[in-house]
Protein backbone atom coordinates (compact mmCIF):
# COMPACT_ATOMS: atom_id res chain seq x y z
CA UNK A 1 0.00 0.00 0.00
CA UNK A 2 1.36 3.48 -0.82
CA UNK A 3 2.66 4.94 2.46
CA UNK A 4 1.57 8.46 1.57
CA UNK A 5 -1.98 7.30 0.79
CA UNK A 6 -2.18 5.29 4.01
CA UNK A 7 -1.02 8.22 6.11
CA UNK A 8 -3.22 10.80 4.39
CA UNK A 9 -6.44 8.80 4.52
CA UNK A 10 -5.79 7.55 8.06
CA UNK A 11 -5.48 11.17 9.20
CA UNK A 12 -8.57 12.19 7.24
CA UNK A 13 -10.79 9.48 8.70
CA UNK A 14 -9.39 9.88 12.23
CA UNK A 15 -10.13 13.63 12.19
CA UNK A 16 -13.71 12.99 11.05
CA UNK A 17 -14.31 10.52 13.88
CA UNK A 18 -12.65 12.69 16.52
CA UNK A 19 -14.66 15.69 15.31
CA UNK A 20 -17.93 13.77 15.65
CA UNK A 21 -18.73 13.87 11.94
CA UNK A 22 -19.25 10.10 11.80
CA UNK A 23 -19.50 7.51 14.60
CA UNK A 24 -17.28 5.04 12.79
CA UNK A 25 -16.03 4.42 9.28
CA UNK A 26 -14.34 1.72 7.21
CA UNK A 27 -12.76 2.67 3.88
CA UNK A 28 -10.89 0.53 1.37
CA UNK A 29 -9.52 1.06 -2.13
CA UNK A 30 -8.21 -1.45 -4.63
CA UNK A 31 -6.53 -1.75 -8.00
CA UNK A 32 -6.92 -4.79 -10.23
CA UNK A 33 -4.37 -6.78 -8.20
CA UNK A 34 -5.40 -6.09 -4.62
CA UNK A 35 -6.05 -3.51 -1.90
CA UNK A 36 -4.11 -0.22 -1.99
CA UNK A 37 -5.71 1.23 1.15
CA UNK A 38 -7.53 -0.18 4.19
CA UNK A 39 -8.57 1.75 7.28
CA UNK A 40 -11.13 1.64 10.09
CA UNK A 41 -11.76 4.28 12.75
CA UNK A 42 -14.32 5.10 15.42
CA UNK A 43 -16.94 2.95 17.10
CA UNK A 44 -19.53 0.48 15.86
CA UNK A 45 -22.03 2.20 18.16
CA UNK A 46 -21.50 5.54 19.86
CA UNK A 47 -21.09 5.20 23.60
CA UNK A 48 -20.24 1.52 23.36
CA UNK A 49 -16.83 -0.12 23.48
CA UNK A 50 -16.34 -2.15 20.28
CA UNK A 51 -14.25 -0.25 17.73
CA UNK A 52 -14.81 -0.22 13.98
CA UNK A 53 -12.46 -2.78 12.44
CA UNK A 54 -11.71 -3.78 8.87
CA UNK A 55 -14.06 -6.75 9.24
CA UNK A 56 -16.96 -4.79 10.75
CA UNK A 57 -20.32 -5.89 9.31
CA UNK A 58 -22.77 -3.22 8.14
CA UNK A 59 -26.09 -3.00 6.31
CA UNK A 60 -24.98 -2.28 2.74
CA UNK A 61 -28.58 -1.56 1.68
CA UNK A 62 -28.78 -0.60 -2.03
CA UNK A 63 -25.21 -1.71 -2.66
CA UNK A 64 -27.10 -5.04 -2.80
CA UNK A 65 -28.50 -4.02 -6.20
CA UNK A 66 -25.33 -4.55 -8.23
CA UNK A 67 -24.93 -8.03 -6.71
CA UNK A 68 -28.50 -9.02 -7.60
CA UNK A 69 -27.98 -7.58 -11.09
CA UNK A 70 -24.85 -9.70 -11.49
CA UNK A 71 -26.88 -12.78 -10.54
CA UNK A 72 -29.52 -11.91 -13.15
CA UNK A 73 -26.84 -11.38 -15.79
CA UNK A 74 -25.36 -14.80 -15.03
CA UNK A 75 -28.77 -16.23 -15.90
CA UNK A 76 -28.88 -14.12 -19.07
CA UNK A 77 -25.51 -15.63 -20.04
CA UNK A 78 -26.92 -19.12 -19.48
CA UNK A 79 -29.91 -18.38 -21.69
CA UNK A 80 -32.33 -18.60 -18.76
CA UNK A 81 -33.28 -14.91 -18.89
CA UNK A 82 -33.57 -12.26 -21.60
CA UNK A 83 -33.26 -8.50 -21.28
CA UNK A 84 -36.13 -7.89 -23.70
CA UNK A 85 -39.72 -9.10 -23.70
CA UNK A 86 -42.25 -8.93 -20.85
CA UNK A 87 -40.65 -9.75 -17.50
CA UNK A 88 -44.07 -11.07 -16.42
CA UNK A 89 -43.20 -14.34 -18.15
CA UNK A 90 -41.10 -15.15 -15.04
CA UNK A 91 -43.11 -13.28 -12.38
CA UNK A 92 -46.77 -13.20 -13.56
CA UNK A 93 -47.82 -10.57 -10.99
CA UNK A 94 -45.97 -7.95 -13.06
CA UNK A 95 -48.65 -8.28 -15.74
CA UNK A 96 -51.30 -6.79 -13.45
CA UNK A 97 -49.33 -3.73 -12.34
CA UNK A 98 -51.16 -0.45 -13.08
CA UNK A 99 -49.94 3.13 -13.55
CA UNK A 100 -50.84 5.52 -10.72
CA UNK A 101 -51.65 8.90 -12.28
CA UNK A 102 -52.73 10.65 -9.08
CA UNK A 103 -55.82 10.91 -6.89
CA UNK A 104 -59.30 12.15 -7.81
CA UNK A 105 -61.35 14.77 -5.96
CA UNK A 106 -62.69 12.14 -3.58
CA UNK A 107 -59.18 10.91 -2.78
CA UNK A 108 -59.36 7.68 -4.75
CA UNK A 109 -56.30 6.70 -6.82
CA UNK A 110 -56.54 7.19 -10.58
CA UNK A 111 -55.13 4.08 -12.25
CA UNK A 112 -54.71 2.84 -15.82
CA UNK A 113 -52.95 -0.02 -17.61
CA UNK A 114 -49.39 0.71 -18.79
CA UNK A 115 -48.79 1.37 -22.49
CA UNK A 116 -46.17 -1.37 -22.66
CA UNK A 117 -44.96 -4.22 -20.43
CA UNK A 118 -41.86 -3.89 -18.27
CA UNK A 119 -38.79 -5.86 -19.39
CA UNK A 120 -35.83 -7.12 -17.40
CA UNK A 121 -33.80 -4.28 -18.95
CA UNK A 122 -36.36 -1.75 -17.64
CA UNK A 123 -36.10 -3.26 -14.17
CA UNK A 124 -32.30 -3.32 -14.13
CA UNK A 125 -32.12 0.31 -15.27
CA UNK A 126 -34.85 1.80 -13.03
CA UNK A 127 -36.95 2.72 -16.04
CA UNK A 128 -39.84 0.30 -15.34
CA UNK A 129 -41.88 2.92 -13.48
CA UNK A 130 -41.46 1.69 -9.91
CA UNK A 131 -40.49 4.12 -7.16
CA UNK A 132 -39.64 4.29 -3.48
CA UNK A 133 -41.92 6.13 -1.06
CA UNK A 134 -38.79 7.78 0.39
CA UNK A 135 -38.43 9.86 -2.80
CA UNK A 136 -41.97 9.81 -4.20
CA UNK A 137 -44.78 11.60 -2.29
CA UNK A 138 -47.47 10.20 -4.62
CA UNK A 139 -46.35 6.66 -3.92
CA UNK A 140 -45.98 7.38 -0.21
CA UNK A 141 -49.61 8.55 -0.06
CA UNK A 142 -50.76 5.46 -1.96
CA UNK A 143 -48.96 3.09 0.42
CA UNK A 144 -50.36 4.86 3.48
CA UNK A 145 -53.95 4.93 2.23
CA UNK A 146 -53.91 1.38 0.85
CA UNK A 147 -52.19 -0.01 3.95
CA UNK A 148 -49.37 -1.54 1.90
CA UNK A 149 -46.07 -2.09 3.77
CA UNK A 150 -42.71 -0.74 2.63
CA UNK A 151 -40.53 -3.16 0.66
CA UNK A 152 -38.12 -3.00 3.60
CA UNK A 153 -40.68 -4.86 5.68
CA UNK A 154 -39.78 -8.06 3.87
CA UNK A 155 -43.50 -8.77 3.33
CA UNK A 156 -44.61 -10.02 -0.08
CA UNK A 157 -47.61 -7.67 0.03
CA UNK A 158 -45.10 -4.82 -0.48
CA UNK A 159 -45.09 -5.77 -4.18
CA UNK A 160 -48.77 -4.78 -4.54
CA UNK A 161 -47.78 -1.29 -5.65
CA UNK A 162 -48.41 0.63 -8.86
CA UNK A 163 -45.85 2.17 -11.18
CA UNK A 164 -45.77 5.96 -11.59
CA UNK A 165 -45.11 6.14 -15.35
CA UNK A 166 -45.05 3.88 -18.39
CA UNK A 167 -42.04 1.54 -18.65
CA UNK A 168 -39.23 3.08 -20.68
CA UNK A 169 -40.44 6.68 -20.40
CA UNK A 170 -37.93 7.93 -17.81
CA UNK A 171 -35.50 7.01 -15.05
CA UNK A 172 -36.88 6.85 -11.51
CA UNK A 173 -35.23 5.06 -8.61
CA UNK A 174 -37.38 2.35 -7.06
CA UNK A 175 -38.02 -1.25 -6.06
CA UNK A 176 -37.13 -2.59 -9.51
CA UNK A 177 -34.23 -4.77 -8.32
CA UNK A 178 -36.42 -6.40 -5.68
CA UNK A 179 -38.50 -7.62 -8.62
CA UNK A 180 -35.26 -8.78 -10.28
CA UNK A 181 -34.46 -10.78 -7.15
CA UNK A 182 -37.82 -12.51 -7.45
CA UNK A 183 -37.10 -13.25 -11.11
CA UNK A 184 -33.75 -14.82 -10.17
CA UNK A 185 -35.58 -17.01 -7.66
CA UNK A 186 -38.29 -18.00 -10.14
CA UNK A 187 -35.81 -19.01 -12.83
CA UNK A 188 -33.15 -20.64 -10.63
CA UNK A 189 -35.57 -22.37 -8.29
CA UNK A 190 -33.49 -21.18 -5.34
CA UNK A 191 -33.91 -18.62 -2.59
CA UNK A 192 -32.03 -15.47 -3.65
CA UNK A 193 -29.49 -15.69 -0.82
CA UNK A 194 -28.75 -19.32 -1.64
CA UNK A 195 -28.22 -18.49 -5.31
CA UNK A 196 -25.90 -15.58 -4.49
CA UNK A 197 -23.90 -17.63 -2.01
CA UNK A 198 -23.39 -20.46 -4.50
CA UNK A 199 -22.80 -18.47 -7.69
CA UNK A 200 -21.23 -15.19 -6.53
CA UNK A 201 -20.27 -14.92 -2.86
CA UNK A 202 -18.67 -18.36 -2.65
CA UNK A 203 -16.48 -18.00 -5.75
CA UNK A 204 -15.43 -14.46 -4.74
CA UNK A 205 -14.78 -15.50 -1.09
CA UNK A 206 -17.38 -12.97 0.12
CA UNK A 207 -17.89 -15.00 3.28
CA UNK A 208 -19.34 -12.20 5.41
CA UNK A 209 -22.11 -11.11 3.03
CA UNK A 210 -25.64 -12.41 3.61
CA UNK A 211 -29.28 -11.45 4.06
CA UNK A 212 -29.40 -13.22 7.43
CA UNK A 213 -26.92 -12.01 10.02
CA UNK A 214 -25.04 -15.06 11.32
CA UNK A 215 -23.87 -15.18 14.95
CA UNK A 216 -20.29 -14.57 13.79
CA UNK A 217 -21.40 -11.55 11.74
CA UNK A 218 -23.48 -10.17 14.60
CA UNK A 219 -20.42 -10.06 16.86
CA UNK A 220 -18.94 -7.50 14.42
CA UNK A 221 -22.14 -5.64 13.51
CA UNK A 222 -22.23 -1.83 13.53
CA UNK A 223 -25.42 -0.06 14.60
CA UNK A 224 -27.25 2.38 12.35
CA UNK A 225 -27.19 5.91 13.78
CA UNK A 226 -29.86 8.58 13.27
CA UNK A 227 -28.68 12.15 12.83
CA UNK A 228 -31.01 14.63 14.51
CA UNK A 229 -31.78 18.06 13.08
CA UNK A 230 -29.20 19.56 15.47
CA UNK A 231 -26.53 17.25 13.99
CA UNK A 232 -26.30 14.90 16.97
CA UNK A 233 -25.93 11.18 16.28
CA UNK A 234 -27.85 8.53 18.20
CA UNK A 235 -27.46 4.74 17.78
CA UNK A 236 -30.67 2.90 16.87
CA UNK A 237 -31.88 -0.68 16.72
CA UNK A 238 -32.95 -0.42 13.07
CA UNK A 239 -32.38 -3.74 11.33
CA UNK A 240 -33.60 -5.50 8.19
CA UNK A 241 -36.15 -8.22 9.12
CA UNK A 242 -34.23 -11.42 9.74
CA UNK A 243 -37.11 -13.79 8.90
CA UNK A 244 -38.60 -12.04 5.84
CA UNK A 245 -41.13 -13.49 3.43
CA UNK A 246 -38.74 -12.56 0.63
CA UNK A 247 -35.07 -11.59 0.53
CA UNK A 248 -34.65 -8.02 -0.72
CA UNK A 249 -32.54 -8.06 -3.86
CA UNK A 250 -32.72 -4.28 -3.83
CA UNK A 251 -31.35 -3.63 -0.37
CA UNK A 252 -31.35 -6.48 2.13
CA UNK A 253 -27.71 -7.53 2.38
CA UNK A 254 -25.25 -7.13 5.22
CA UNK A 255 -21.54 -7.33 4.49
CA UNK A 256 -18.02 -6.00 4.97
CA UNK A 257 -15.85 -3.58 3.04
CA UNK A 258 -13.41 -6.36 2.16
CA UNK A 259 -16.16 -8.52 0.71
CA UNK A 260 -17.48 -5.71 -1.47
CA UNK A 261 -13.95 -4.89 -2.59
CA UNK A 262 -13.77 -8.44 -3.95
CA UNK A 263 -16.83 -7.75 -6.10
CA UNK A 264 -15.33 -4.45 -7.31
CA UNK A 265 -12.09 -6.20 -8.25
CA UNK A 266 -14.07 -8.79 -10.20
CA UNK A 267 -15.69 -6.01 -12.25
CA UNK A 268 -12.29 -4.34 -12.77
CA UNK A 269 -10.92 -7.65 -14.04
CA UNK A 270 -13.70 -8.26 -16.56
CA UNK A 271 -15.61 -10.91 -14.61
CA UNK A 272 -12.76 -12.75 -12.87
CA UNK A 273 -12.34 -12.54 -9.11
CA UNK A 274 -10.47 -14.67 -6.60
CA UNK A 275 -9.22 -16.71 -9.54
CA UNK A 276 -12.80 -17.59 -10.53
CA UNK A 277 -14.74 -16.40 -13.57
CA UNK A 278 -18.25 -15.43 -12.48
CA UNK A 279 -19.25 -13.25 -15.47
CA UNK A 280 -18.02 -13.05 -19.05
CA UNK A 281 -16.01 -10.02 -20.13
CA UNK A 282 -18.78 -9.20 -22.60
CA UNK A 283 -21.39 -9.21 -19.82
CA UNK A 284 -19.30 -6.90 -17.61
CA UNK A 285 -18.85 -4.54 -20.56
CA UNK A 286 -22.62 -4.58 -21.14
CA UNK A 287 -23.35 -3.85 -17.47
CA UNK A 288 -20.90 -0.93 -17.55
CA UNK A 289 -22.45 0.79 -20.60
CA UNK A 290 -25.24 3.35 -20.76
CA UNK A 291 -28.48 1.35 -20.99
CA UNK A 292 -31.00 4.22 -20.78
CA UNK A 293 -30.25 5.98 -24.09
CA UNK A 294 -31.14 9.67 -24.03
CA UNK A 295 -32.76 9.46 -20.58
CA UNK A 296 -30.92 10.96 -17.61
CA UNK A 297 -30.54 10.02 -13.95
CA UNK A 298 -32.38 12.65 -11.89
CA UNK A 299 -32.14 14.04 -8.36
CA UNK A 300 -33.64 11.96 -5.56
CA UNK A 301 -35.94 14.53 -3.95
CA UNK A 302 -36.79 13.50 -0.42
CA UNK A 303 -40.36 12.80 0.67
CA UNK A 304 -39.15 11.45 4.05
CA UNK A 305 -36.45 13.72 5.53
CA UNK A 306 -35.77 11.34 8.40
CA UNK A 307 -34.71 8.68 5.88
CA UNK A 308 -33.02 10.70 3.15
CA UNK A 309 -31.85 14.16 2.24
CA UNK A 310 -32.24 15.32 -1.35
CA UNK A 311 -29.53 13.37 -3.14
CA UNK A 312 -27.58 13.76 -6.36
CA UNK A 313 -24.01 12.78 -7.11
CA UNK A 314 -22.01 15.48 -8.94
CA UNK A 315 -24.89 17.94 -9.54
CA UNK A 316 -24.88 19.55 -12.96
CA UNK A 317 -23.20 16.57 -14.65
CA UNK A 318 -25.33 14.39 -16.97
CA UNK A 319 -25.45 10.88 -15.55
CA UNK A 320 -26.52 7.57 -17.07
CA UNK A 321 -27.38 4.10 -15.77
CA UNK A 322 -26.01 0.67 -16.67
CA UNK A 323 -27.00 -2.80 -15.38
CA UNK A 324 -27.13 -1.74 -12.48
CA UNK A 325 -24.71 1.14 -11.91
CA UNK A 326 -24.71 4.92 -11.95
CA UNK A 327 -22.38 6.12 -14.74
CA UNK A 328 -20.75 9.57 -14.68
CA UNK A 329 -20.33 10.99 -18.19
CA UNK A 330 -17.55 13.47 -17.34
CA UNK A 331 -14.46 13.51 -15.13
CA UNK A 332 -15.75 13.91 -11.58
CA UNK A 333 -14.38 16.54 -9.15
CA UNK A 334 -12.84 13.66 -7.18
CA UNK A 335 -10.81 12.49 -10.19
CA UNK A 336 -13.14 9.66 -11.15
CA UNK A 337 -12.85 8.93 -14.90
CA UNK A 338 -15.77 9.35 -17.31
CA UNK A 339 -17.60 6.05 -17.66
CA UNK A 340 -16.96 4.99 -14.06
CA UNK A 341 -19.56 3.01 -12.12
CA UNK A 342 -20.96 3.73 -8.67
CA UNK A 343 -23.84 3.63 -6.26
CA UNK A 344 -24.64 3.68 -2.56
CA UNK A 345 -26.74 2.40 0.33
CA UNK A 346 -29.34 4.22 2.42
CA UNK A 347 -27.25 4.25 5.63
CA UNK A 348 -24.46 6.18 3.87
CA UNK A 349 -22.46 3.38 2.32
CA UNK A 350 -20.79 4.21 -1.02
CA UNK A 351 -18.62 2.62 -3.69
CA UNK A 352 -17.10 3.46 -7.06
CA UNK A 353 -15.43 1.45 -9.84
CA UNK A 354 -13.15 3.18 -12.39
CA UNK A 355 -12.38 0.73 -15.24
CA UNK A 356 -10.32 3.34 -17.13
CA UNK A 357 -7.81 3.74 -14.29
CA UNK A 358 -8.27 0.27 -12.85
CA UNK A 359 -9.22 1.33 -9.33
CA UNK A 360 -12.24 1.34 -7.07
CA UNK A 361 -13.22 1.90 -3.49
CA UNK A 362 -15.71 1.26 -0.71
CA UNK A 363 -16.69 3.61 2.11
CA UNK A 364 -18.98 2.42 4.92
CA UNK A 365 -20.69 4.37 7.67
CA UNK A 366 -24.06 3.65 9.32
CA UNK A 367 -26.00 6.91 9.42
CA UNK A 368 -29.49 8.02 8.49
CA UNK A 369 -30.69 10.06 6.67
CA UNK A 370 -29.10 9.17 3.31
CA UNK A 371 -26.74 11.64 1.61
CA UNK A 372 -25.62 12.88 5.01
CA UNK A 373 -23.52 15.97 4.15
CA UNK A 374 -20.69 15.14 6.58
CA UNK A 375 -20.47 11.50 5.53
CA UNK A 376 -20.77 12.19 1.81
CA UNK A 377 -18.08 14.88 1.90
CA UNK A 378 -15.80 12.47 3.76
CA UNK A 379 -16.36 9.83 1.08
CA UNK A 380 -15.44 12.34 -1.62
CA UNK A 381 -12.33 13.40 0.32
CA UNK A 382 -11.27 9.75 0.61
CA UNK A 383 -11.79 9.26 -3.12
CA UNK A 384 -9.81 12.41 -3.99
CA UNK A 385 -6.91 11.17 -1.87
CA UNK A 386 -6.90 7.86 -3.74
CA UNK A 387 -6.69 9.65 -7.10
CA UNK A 388 -3.97 12.02 -5.88
CA UNK A 389 -1.87 9.01 -4.91
CA UNK A 390 -1.93 7.82 -8.53
CA UNK A 391 -0.33 10.96 -9.94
Amino acid sequence: MPADLQGEVDALLRRAVEGGDVPGVVAMATDRDGPIYEGAFGQRALGQAPPMTLDTVVWIASMTKALTAAAAMQLVERGKLELEGPASRWVPELASVQVLEGFDASGLPRMRPPKRPATLRHLLTHTAGFGYEVWNPLLRRYLQEAGIPRVGSGQKSAFRVPIVFDPGDRWHYGINIDWVGRIVEAVSGERLGDYLRERLFGPLAMNDTAFKITPAMRQRLAKIHQRATDGALQPTDIEVPQEPEFEMGGGGLYGTAGDYLSFIRMILNGGIGNGQRVLSTETVDLMARNQIGELLVTTLTSAMPERSNDAEFFPGMPKKWGLSFLINTETAPTGRSPGSLAWAGLANTYYWIDPAKGIGGVYLTQILPFADPKSLSLFYAFERAVYRSLS
